[in-house]
Formats: C-alpha cells, sequence, structure tokens
C-alpha cells in the first residue's frame, strides 16, 4: 500500500482567515477561487472537469480518496472514467486523505496529485470553510503543500481576480479534434474545455463529433459541413468571452440545431441578448433538483456552475424557462420558441452524478436527424 508523509500546509483567504493543516500531493503554492462541492463520489471526474480550471476546490464529503485512482481508459479518443486528460483545478482542500481499497486503483490520490503538481490540504474544518463560503460568497484564497505561511508573501498571489482570467485558453484545444461516430450526422462541438461525459454521450447516439477551440471562426466550423452544433462547458467568466458570443449570433443565422450546455447555455444567453451573472456562490454537486416546466417533473441533475441567469426576467427574447432551480430560482435551461436551440445549466451527461436527463441528447439527436 502507498503512503504519503504529512507536511505543513496552509488556506489563505483572501479576507485574512488562515486555516493550517497537513500538506499532501506536490510541493507547492497555488491560488484561485475557493469554491466547494458536495459530491460524496467521483472525485477524479470533478478533478479533471475543466471548468474548475482557477480554482481551489474544498470537498464537503469528510473521507476522499477511498477509490483510488484507476488506469485511464478511453473510447475513440474518448475517456470514459475521467474528464479530462490532466487535473485541472488549481489545489484540493479535504477533511481527511484516505488510503484506497478498490480493485482497479492504480495509485493514491497523493500520488496522482504529486504526479500532476496539484498541491493538496488535508486535516482541516472544512465544514467552517463551506459556511464561510456561503456566508460571504466565494473568494479568492491561496493554498499551499509543504511550505508555512510564514515563508512567503500571499498577496502577491492575488494580484489578479478570477473573473478577470479568460481559462478557457488554457482548456480549450489548439486545433479541430475528430471523434469518427457510425451515422452520417456531424455536429461541431465549439470545445472551451468540454468534459469528456459530454463526448461520449454524443458518440453514443451516432454521432461524427468535430471538436473546434472556442476561438474557431464561423467560417470554418461550417466548412465541416454540420449538421448541429453543440456549445459545450468551459471555465471561468462568461461575460469575458465576446467574440464566442459574436460567434454564436452567427451560427444561429443558419438555423442549425444548437445544444448549449454549461458555459454554453451562458454564451447562448448573452448572444441571444440575456443577461448572466455571478452567482454567491454557485452550484457544485450531483445531486441538485431542477423542475421541468413542460410537465412538471423533478430531476436530480449534476452542477458546477458559479455564474447564471438568476431569474426569468434575465432570459433572452424569444426564449422560454425550460428548466429551473427549486432551491434558489436559478434558470437551468430555456427552449427557443422560433429557432432549433435548447440550452441545460445543469450537465445531462452526469459525471459523475444520476443519469435522469440524458434524454437530453436524444432530444437533442431527434433535431439534428429532423434537419439533416
Amino acid at each position: 500500500m502507498e503512503s504519503y508523509s504529512e507536511s505543513t500546509g496552509f488556506l489563505y483567504l483572501e479576507d485574512g482567515t488562515i486555516i493550517r493543516g497537513s500538506g499532501f500531493g506536490a510541493k507547492g503554492i497555488r491560488a484561485g477561487e475557493i469554491v466547494f462541492t458536495t459530491a460524496m463520489n467521483g472525485y477524479p471526474d470533478s478533478l479533471t472537469d475543466p471548468s474548475y480550471r482557477g480554482q481551489i476546490l474544498v470537498f464537503t464529503h469528510p473521507l476522499i480518496g477511498n477509490y483510488g485512482i484507476p488506469e485511464k481508459n478511453t473510447v475513440n479518443g474518448i475517456l470514459t472514467n475521467f474528464e479530462s486528460e490532466v487535473i485541472q483545478v488549481e489545489g484540493v482542500v479535504v477533511a481527511e486523505h484516505t488510503e484506497p481499497f478498490k480493485w482497479n486503483s492504480s495509485m493514491t490520490l497523493d500520488t496522482w496529485l504529486k504526479k500532476e503538481g496539484i498541491p493538496g490540504l488535508q486535516g482541516v474544518d472544512t465544514r467552517a470553510i463551506v459556511k464561510k463560503v456561503r456566508s460571504y460568497g466565494v473568494m479568492m484564497g491561496v493554498i499551499s503543500s509543504g511550505i508555512d505561511f510564514g515563508d512567503i508573501d500571499v498577496k502577491k498571489y492575488l494580484e489578479k481576480r478570477y473573473d478577470e482570467i479568460d481559462f478557457t485558453q488554457y482548456t480549450s484545444p489548439k486545433a479541430p479534434i475528430i471523434h469518427q461516430g457510425k451515422s452520417e450526422e456531424t455536429v461541431v462541438l465549439v470545445d472551451c474545455g468540454v468534459k469528456h461525459g459530454i463526448l461520449y454521450q454524443l458518440y453514443q447516439r451516432g454521432f461524427t463529433i468535430v471538436r473546434v477551440p472556442c476561438s474557431y471562426s464561423v467560417n470554418k466550423i461550417i466548412d465541416f459541413d454540420p449538421k448541429g452544433i453543440v456549445f459545450g462547458n468551459g471555465p471561468g467568466n462568461p461575460n469575458l468571452l465576446v467574440g464566442l458570443s459574436q460567434n454564436f449570433r452567427e451560427i444561429v443565422e443558419y438555423k442549425l440545431p444548437i445544444l448549449g450546455i454549461c458555459l454554453g447555455h451562458q454564451i447562448a444567453t448573452i448572444a441571444l441578448g440575456g443577461k448572466v451573472k455571478k452567482m454567491k456562490f454557485g452550484h457544485r454537486a450531483v445531486n441538485k433538483p431542477v423542475i421541468d416546466t413542460t410537465d412538471n417533473k423533478c430531476y436530480i441533475t449534476t452542477h458546477n456552475h458559479g455564474y447564471g441567469i438568476l431569474s426569468k426576467e434575465d432570459l433572452p427574447p424569444n426564449t422560454k424557462m425550460w428548466f429551473y432551480n427549486p432551491d434558489d430560482g436559478t434558470v437551468e435551461g430555456w427552449v427557443h420558441e422560433k429557432l432549433p436551440i435548447i440550452t441545460t445549466q445543469f450537465h445531462p451527461e452526469a459525471r459523475p452524478g444520476p443519469w435522469d436527463v440524458t434524454w437530453v441528447f436524444d432530444k437533442f439527436k431527434k433535431m439534428v436527424v429532423k434537419n439533416a
């Protein structure tokens, strides 16, 4: 069994709070926005989710690492047990890092973090951190493993805020990536840092998927002769992505079926005249309820977003609310009344999380087939 040696570590919050604990993972210092997830499982998926780029992730579940880290498994270039090829978070905070006991574990969480240069912190009161974030809202912070607080100037790490950085430059591919499907329908996925769970759901429905950089021109996208367009998830402040919003408006003119997921939902909203605002502490979990307005059914869904449409009044013109969160009224999806466009703020691919809403991809498939 692998083991790790404890070292000094701390988490510094921008309000001046210093939380000391035991460092694990890689020795180092990283800065990021402090966010939390209430997911009890799926930490390999969460840590590789590109939407977490630029953030320090606090896990509320008290034991993280129980089943270790598996070897990567791929189908046609699509990862089936991770959401991207690398860890995306800036740092990891847990109450207790545990040794793994599972047949397919290839390494401990500690070893994985070391290999990828990501600092971790354990032995802290994660409940107190979460209560602070819920009370005051998300804030910037600095995490350290193996380096004492007194040895560094933490404020120099906080000179630029999360909301001011376009993180898609780090998570979007530099050139198109093609995943050949079984059917004749090609969809272009505008990739700002897509989760492989989304790719896999599209691939299962037979699509040939062409992933293009989120800065790709509309003319180049149309050259692939797509039968549908997907705007996927990604990190950061959607209001910074002015060029991407403009591209969305231009693509709409072709009247192709469009599916927007998470960041894609936000970009669609901004592009068509709606408003997306920063949330106090966002939704990050695998057990968030959403209500489908078409039949009043409630689904349990996976979320990872710090921005959103906070009320119906912020919807774009000619759209109607499709899903909403009953806890706080956040709009979780909309349908265009005149064009073949549907969006979800939540993650219908559900990795990690329940499969209640994977039928959203079936709905998009029908739209594409009808348009073909």
